[in-house]
């Protein structure tokens, strides 16, 4: 995927208008995947979302994430991408099957491995 069509066709079409019919305040959190990081995807986060965080304050796989970021979510797309995905109702609905049937104990399992902050 490429950062114009992650924003034109994902952010700006689809997730950014969903997010905004469910909350008017909302904090936006990307990893450093290519499409996420280009500068007018983060300038366009930046003025749209209410609170962005930069990709970089996010590396990918970073055991400090909660654990959906560096572990559910790479099983969950991994599951999703088994089959080809036509379109952007498709990819919504593959995910929410996907999700719906996900092992509650891959779950468990991944907040069991989190590591706690120090008080």
């Amino acid at each position: 995927m490429n950062g114009k069509y992650y924003r034109e066709a994902l952010l700006k079409e689809e997730l950014l208008p969903d997010m905004r019919n469910i909350s008017e305040y909302f904090i936006f959190q990307q990893d450093n995947a290519p499409a996420h990081r280009v500068k007018e995807t983060v300038d366009l986060l930046s003025t749209e979302t209410p609170a962005f965080i930069l990709p970089t304050l996010w590396p990918p796989n970073c055991p400090d994430l909660n654990p959906v970021d560096y572990k559910v979510w790479s099983v969950l797309q991994e599951q999703v991408y088994e089959v080809n995905v036509n379109d952007v109702d498709e990819l919504r609905q593959r995910i929410q099957t996907v999700w719906d049937e996900l092992d509650q104990r891959i779950i468990d399992k991944t907040i069991k491995q989190w590591r706690t902050a120090p008080l």
